[in-house]
């Protein structure tokens, strides 16, 4: 069974969204920078390279910012129970949610449903951070807020979600495992709907001390994956989070697919010559397994995602396990492009699986190969032309005109090697969309809404910016969503503006907290939401009443359809004529009958 990925949220250094990573890779920029201010504080001695017990390479890195930033108000969390919660658990609930509303789903309709979550994480550096501060320093919250299982775990709390809930750890594979095994879940029926991804924040400097002297990070700070500069990696920190699905509903409920996952496996190097040396000879065997599972042969595939951490054992490895994979399937003249985000923004360790997924899903779904970085002398240990490889530099189409194929791999440090292969979507029916909610004479009404008047003014800001860096969005589809597939909240707003411009600079003033002619903004307690008839009796009726309306919005104009049709048959003249006549006709001057006015 084909899984469709119908939502993503992420949040990576230098992008706060998919659409901002998109642009990060396709405009070839490296995110990695120094340990920003007030992040962790070293002693010279270690910090240096040359100094005894040094730890080479812990200076650079891809970072977020605002790590410690979040609304517990929104989640329904005190501030005491928040600032004990690991901000991996502060992270991923947030994507948890943009996730869902990425795919049109109101998270609250969820509650009660057999949706899984699935979260890779390695990491807790939280803890040492707390624990640092002594015995004293630990609450009742303490155990719940720091411990790696309850990252999947609270995301269930929440939504009130009741498929499977676990942390997947199998160290730098962690989250590839995790869409793995959610896929599985959706095969297997223990899950309806999947959230998945991972999470890795560096926040102890204990952390990247350690990884420094286990020999695996570079002393420039940067990852020269497959080039032959490469000693070691980054190291990155984000969260990504992909809404999975099976296709066939999908398909059924018209979602849109960025693409769909065909098949993967997960397989251990087992006894090689040391704990963490990999093994080419499985890689391949995990690859072709994938590839079986999926129904795709290797010369269906178009481009690798490599875990590609540009380590001086690593690589080669991994190219290898490609070319006993691909090289007898290359046409001359046409090798496997491959490629590896962590040149872009770093290894983010148990979260790198998500954020390769991420990027191959978003490659399919574009037809476009990003450039992979730092590339510029091959490395003279991998065999590039012998095994049918080359590394993707510069921006461009994806290659052939076949359906899009993409394989996506990601390695333990312990063995546990991961391969999912993803496509493109499916071409599928055109089905009629429901209208927008536009006005026709140009007008642009815009409602929506938030926890907090602060909370309001901060998704005004983001409208705006949206409507901005969109021109073509339509007001009326933008409206639509608003109201169908957002959550409703007590803190409203609403821009009802003449044109989309100054939609804009309602949406401005709101952010500024600043009056404007165009908005109106109030707050409808949570317990007095809800729904009301009114019935208003005989004298408002009027020629033409729901002329507007009838004929633009489906659900309206079949409503009127059907009540008509049952009146009709009673009735000496149809209903639906008269209502909508024009005014001083003979079919208007009905509408004052009685046995016209009562229907």
């Amino acid at each position: 069974m084909a899984v469709a990925v119908v939502g993503m949220a992420c949040r990576l250094p230098g992008a706060r969204d998919p659409e901002s990573f998109w642009e990060l890779l396709m405009e070839g920029r490296d995110a990695v920078t120094d340990v920003p201010e007030g992040r962790w504080t070293l002693p010279r001695a270690v910090r240096g390279e040359d100094a005894p017990g040094a730890a080479p390479g812990i200076g650079r890195g891809g970072f977020l910012d605002h790590v410690d930033g979040f609304d517990a108000d929104f989640f329904g969390i005190s501030p005491r129970e928040a600032a004990a919660m690991d901000p991996q658990q502060r992270l991923m609930l947030e994507l948890s949610w943009e996730a869902l509303e990425d795919a049109g789903i109101v998270p609250g309709e969820l509650r009660g449903s057999r949706t899984g979550v699935f979260a890779g994480v390695m990491a807790d550096d939280y803890a040492t951070l707390a624990r640092r501060l002594g015995p004293e320093a630990l609450t009742r919250h303490s155990v719940t807020g720091l411990h790696r299982g309850v990252i999947a775990n609270r995301i269930s709390f929440v939504l009130g979600l009741h498929g499977p809930s676990m942390a997947v750890d199998t160290g730098q594979s962690s989250s590839l495992v995790a869409v793995h095994t959610a896929c599985e879940s959706l095969r297997a029926g223990t899950s309806t709907l999947a959230l998945a991804g991972g999470v890795n924040l560096n926040l102890a400097a204990e952390s990247a001390v350690a990884t420094s002297r286990f020999g695996a990070l570079s002393p420039d700070g940067r990852c020269f994956t497959f080039d032959a500069r490469a000693n070691g990696y980054v190291r990155g920190e984000g969260a990504g989070v992909v809404l999975l699905k099976p296709l066939d509903r999908a398909v059924a409920d018209g979602d849109d697919v960025y693409c769909v996952v065909l098949g993967g496996d997960v397989n251990n190097d087992g006894a090689t010559d040391a704990l963490t040396r990999p093994s080419a000879a499985l890689q391949a065997r995990v690859v072709r397994a994938a590839q079986r599972s999926s129904g795709v042969l290797p010369a269906d595939v178009g481009y690798v995602e490599l875990h590609g951490t540009g380590t001086r054992v690593g690589d080669p490895v991994e190219a290898e396990a490609l070319g006993a994979v691909f090289a007898a399937t290359r046409k001359p003249g046409q090798p496997l492009k491959v490629g590896s985000a962590k040149t872009n923004v770093g290894h983010l360790e148990g979260a790198a699986g998500i954020v390769g997924f991420i990027k191959a899903a978003l490659c399919v779904s574009r037809g476009k190969l990003p450039p992979s970085l730092h590339f510029e002398h091959p490395n003279p240990a991998i065999a590039f032309d012998a095994w049918g490889l080359r590394v993707q530099r510069v921006a461009e189409a994806w290659p052939g005109q076949g359906r899009r194929v993409a394989g996506v791999s990601s390695f333990g440090m312990g063995g546990t090697n991961c391969h999912v292969v993803v496509a493109e979507a499916p071409p599928v029916p055109a089905t009629p969309r429901p209208v927008g909610m536009q006005p026709d004479d140009g007008s642009v009404v815009l409602p929506f809404s938030a926890k907090s008047p602060t909370a309001l003014r901060a998704q005004a800001g983001r409208l705006r910016e949206y409507l901005e860096r969109w021109p073509d969005a339509g007001p009326g589809e933008v409206a639509r969503t608003l109201v169908t597939r957002r959550t409703t909240f007590e803190h409203w707003a609403v821009v009802s503006a003449d044109d989309r411009t100054q939609a804009l600079d309602a949406l401005h003033a709101l952010a500024d907290s600043a009056p404007h002619t165009a908005l109106t903004t109030g707050q409808t307690p949570t317990p007095a939401r809800k729904l009301a008839f009114l019935f208003p009796g005989q004298g408002c009726q009027y020629p033409g009443m729901g002329r507007g309306l009838y004929g633009r919005l489906p659900v309206f104009t079949d409503a009127l359809d059907d009540t008509c049709r049952a009146l009709d048959e009673h009735l000496q003249h149809p209903l639906r004529d008269i209502i909508l006549a024009r005014p001083d006709t003979p079919q208007a001057q009905l509408l004052t009958r009685t046995d016209y006015t009562q229907p």
